[in-house]
């Protein structure tokens, strides 16, 4: 297979009836969805859009994502998978930096939307997937012939590009061609939890299809013939109900979800025996949420470590490691899949031993083509075949993974990787702020919260609403601060550097004792 879209042509061979995606009322079989995926090429081809060029999808979660994620496929386009939380400047830095000509979004972002296509030269049509009219999406795509365009597509093509956070403040395009959602599945053949999946699974697509962890497990079910539900955002109560209509058995969640799953489920004495497998990420379980969900659902729990520029997971920590009583490696990210290598380099880029902290390296057939017209950037990432993570950490004796910090100071709220760079460029732009540092403190809902801690200039006083009512025009809400506080000086190096571990280490002494 070359292109992902060839997945969908061979279950709707062989399988046509079975049901690839629900999506509320909307049933959607393998052959449903191989038509439709060839009337969205066709249309995609109509409007002009020629090979590699880029479209965009900004909203939440639906089974038209998908079909439009393969009608992408099947006309040689890029799909740009948009963050809906950012805000209207960020969303469009997004739409010209890919040079983004057609735009498919939900009506709820209209806004951001209408303001795009006056300011970005590239964009020249929206149309709104969730519109039941003859403007909206369905009769767009019923419009359309339903044979297949057959379109030549190499495994190395572009498939999707997914936006980032950088560290300067500038979010990068990953680039990842359509052989990295092959390679990561040959990874996981001989894997426990991802070794026995076929097409009787029920498969819970809830985490947002803007980041690899949405689309990417979403496609492992499509993979394997499976059966996706899909919510349009990881609503704890809507998934527990729907745990026990679908019997479900397959999830990808972050902790902070779970946790509210599993209280709201124990609390409704629902029967959530269904699921045999729950995959999590982002952050580590807690000794207490293991035991409750093991309470729950008693089944299998895996943790994996990864990001988008190496298409999802690199490492995982196995069930058997999984111990309620708490152990080191539930501190852990587990060890590298078959046919991915995991190194620690020091700074000059040679290879540390077991137990010694550096830049955690990686080597895999799904990293990233690069980042969008970015040379500079995916020379520093990717060197000698190696992409550079930014995150520290060390091996052990045994081979498990261990963060110890991140090189980059990124901050992870729930599902969010937040970078407090751009964070504090946007605060610095308030007149009252002299001095600023932003970094993430512990937070029982979310892992980490992010808090800014601001130096103010002479005669200003710090107005928490105001300043976050400022940020709010100039960031996605999910990046300003939870709270914020003045302080007299910021600690830095002699070379000027934020000495931000001094910052954060009061906030969490002490804290997490499973992860210590």
């Amino acid at each position: 297979m070359n292109s992902v879209a060839d997945v969908i042509r061979a279950h709707a061979a062989t399988q046509p009836d079975n049901s690839a995606m629900i999506f509320g009322s909307r049933v959607t079989s393998y052959a449903r969805l191989d038509t439709y995926s060839n009337q969205v090429a066709n249309g995609l081809l109509t409007l002009s859009a020629g090979a590699g060029e880029r479209i965009a999808y900004l909203g939440k979660n639906s089974d038209h994502y998908y079909e439009i994620f393969f009608g992408a496929a099947k006309s040689q386009q890029v799909l740009v998978a948009i963050n809906w939380r950012l805000a209207k400047q960020e969303v469009e830095y997004i739409i010209n930096d890919s040079n983004v000509g057609i735009l498919f979004a939900d009506s709820e972002f209209q806004a951001q939307a209408e303001s795009s296509l006056k300011n970005c030269d590239s964009l020249f049509r929206i149309i709104y997937v969730d519109q039941i009219d003859e403007s909206g999406f369905e009769a767009w795509r019923d419009s359309q012939a339903v044979s297949d365009p057959c379109m030549p597509v190499s495994s190395q093509d572009p498939c999707i590009q997914m936006y980032t956070s950088g560290t300067t403040g500038m979010p990068k395009g990953v680039v990842l061609p359509h052989k990295s959602f092959f390679s990561q599945r040959q990874s996981e053949r001989n894997v426990g939890q991802w070794a026995d999946w076929h097409s009787d699974e029920v498969n819970l697509v809830a985490m947002p299809i803007f980041h690899i962890g949405g689309t990417g497990w979403g496609f492992i079910a499509f993979y394997h013939g499976a059966t996706n539900i899909i919510h349009q955002t990881p609503d704890a109560v809507r998934i527990a109900h729907d745990i026990v209509a679908f019997q479900i058995n397959r999830m990808f969640i972050v902790p902070s979800v779970l946790q509210q799953i599993v209280e709201y489920a124990l609390d409704n004495a629902l029967d959530c025996r269904s699921v045999k497998s729950v995959v999590y990420g982002a952050s580590p379980i807690s000794e207490q949420l293991l035991k409750s969900s093991l309470a729950l659902f008693g089944c299998d729990f895996v943790q994996q470590y990864g990001m988008t520029e190496t298409a999802g997971a690199v490492s995982y920590l196995p069930a058997e490691d999984h111990d309620v009583n708490g152990s080191k490696r539930m501190s852990s990210c587990g060890i590298p899949f078959p046919g991915i290598q995991i190194k620690i380099c020091d700074q000059v880029g040679k290879t540390l031993t077991a137990g010694e902290v550096g830049e955690i390296c990686i080597k895999s057939p799904a990293i990233m083509l690069g980042y969008w017209n970015n040379e500079a950037a995916t020379k520093e990432a990717i060197v000698d075949g190696w992409y550079r993570s930014g995150d520290a950490g060390y091996l052990d004796e045994d081979g498990y993974l261990f963060l110890q910090d991140r090189i980059k100071d990124m901050i992870v709220s729930g599902a969010e990787n937040i970078y407090p760079a751009e964070i504090e460029k946007a605060m610095l732009a308030c007149e009252a702020i002299k001095d600023v540092a932003v970094i993430g403190v512990p937070d029982q809902r979310w892992g980490e919260a992010v808090k800014a801690l601001v130096v103010l200039r002479e005669n200003h006083t710090l107005d928490v609403a105001a300043l976050q009512a400022f940020l709010r025009q100039r960031i996605a809400g999910y990046k300003i601060p939870k709270s914020i506080e003045a302080i007299d000086t910021i600690p830095r190096t002699a070379s000027g550097k934020v000495m931000k571990h001094i910052l954060r280490e009061p906030y969490w002494k002490g804290y997490l004792r499973h992860v210590n």
